[in-house]
């Protein structure tokens, strides 16, 4: 998709507050735990070079991506630390994982044997692959059930260690965003049940996702993958207050391109959703579903000149029309999120209204938007 740098409507990435939120942590983390910022999704959608450089600045000491095609791209960018893909690659990429030093996470003993016959095939490579072995404690998605098949995949690694290095191990909580602590303590009993035995420690042992590292830090071991709480966003919504405050690093800013005064009984947009019932000034702001912002954002509002300015009519693929106050000039700066003469709009507020979580809000914003960064 085309980037629209000649339409006023771009994502502001702060890096000031992502090296806030990081260091933040970084310094709550006990000395021989280490930070690694997952970039996921193109930085959540912030842009995962410069999320990556920032978090870096800010003490990361290496980075979690979803896909091997996420490391690779962190790789040509210059950062030489480790990168860890939480998802499940393909075997036949093993040998470029290994000779791009890149850990793969590993769900089952088959995907070992697998890997290892495409690594003796490569007869070049100088370092073993690095695995992470992914344990399912109640997360229900990928990982190892039982201490049998954790056992034999252990096995399987230390009888190929020419090709195969048991570089970590980990878990991921589901509810630890949650005030109810209940299944978020049955899966640290199942984590234990799981590894208190284990033959040996690999290098990593990490459990810790933004919110067990907020608010469950006992469970941090030596590393923690920081998520969501690094882009300054609370990682359970509203449910808990977070022990420091986090700066949101993404604002997304727009202008009027058009106004208008409109007379009771003038209808706006597809499906005349919205009739005037008196004589209004209407805005029209270059910014729509295809940029990522919701068709269901209809009702919500804007910022312009620190006055909520409803969205009335449907959300179009390009445009949405906004009810003023009065009528603004051409080029008046329109806030969709973020801050605005002391009002403010945030990823959460989109989130509410949409009903879902702001991940999903951040992460939808198309590459059709342009970042802009500062600081």
């Amino acid at each position: 998709m085309v980037v629209g740098v000649h339409r006023p409507t771009r994502l502001v990435i702060d890096r000031a507050a992502l090296r806030h939120n990081i260091h933040a942590e970084v310094e709550r983390l006990d000395k021989n735990c280490e930070l690694f910022m997952v970039v996921k999704a193109n930085g959540y959608g912030h842009g995962a070079i410069q999320v990556a450089q920032a978090a870096k600045d800010a003490g990361a000491t290496g980075f979690c991506v979803a896909i091997l095609d996420e490391a690779l791209e962190l790789r040509a960018a210059g950062f030489n630390d480790p990168i860890l893909i939480l998802g499940v690659t393909s075997p036949a990429d093993a040998p470029l994982m290994a000779a791009e030093d890149i850990s793969a996470t590993v769900a089952a003993t088959d995907w070992l044997a697998d890997a290892q016959a495409y690594l003796a095939l490569e007869k070049d490579l100088t370092a073993p692959l690095h695995v992470h072995l992914a344990l399912d404690t109640g997360m229900g998605r990928i990982g190892f059930r039982t201490v049998p098949e954790l056992t034999t995949a252990i096995e399987y690694v230390d009888a190929h260690q020419e090709s195969l290095d048991f570089e970590g191990i980990f878990t991921h909580f589901s509810t630890a965003d949650s005030p109810d602590e209940h299944y978020f303590k049955q899966q640290v009993a199942k984590w234990h049940e799981l590894t208190d035995h284990l033959p040996r420690r690999p290098r990593y042992v990490h459990v810790s996702n933004s919110a067990t590292s907020l608010w469950h830090a006992e469970c941090n071991d030596n590393m923690v993958r920081f998520g969501v709480s690094g882009y300054g966003l609370n990682p359970s919504g509203t449910a808990i207050k977070p022990p420091y405050a986090l700066q949101p690093a993404m604002s997304l800013t727009s202008e009027l391109v058009f106004t208008k005064q409109i007379a009771a009984g003038d209808s706006v947009g597809y499906g005349a959703t919205y009739t005037a019932q008196q004589a209004e000034w209407v805005g029209t702001v270059p910014i729509g579903y295809a940029d990522g912002y919701e068709r269901r954002l209809q009702g919500f509002h804007v910022l312009v000149d620190g006055h909520a300015c409803e969205i009335i009519g449907r959300v179009c693929m390009d445009q949405i029309m906004v009810r003023l106050p009065h009528d603004y000039s051409r080029g008046t700066t329109v806030t969709l999120v973020g801050q605005d003469h002391g009002a403010e709009i945030t990823l959460q507020d989109v989130a509410t209204y949409c009903e879902t979580i702001h991940y999903e809000i951040a992460c939808g914003f198309t590459s059709r938007l342009p970042r802009r960064y500062l600081n």
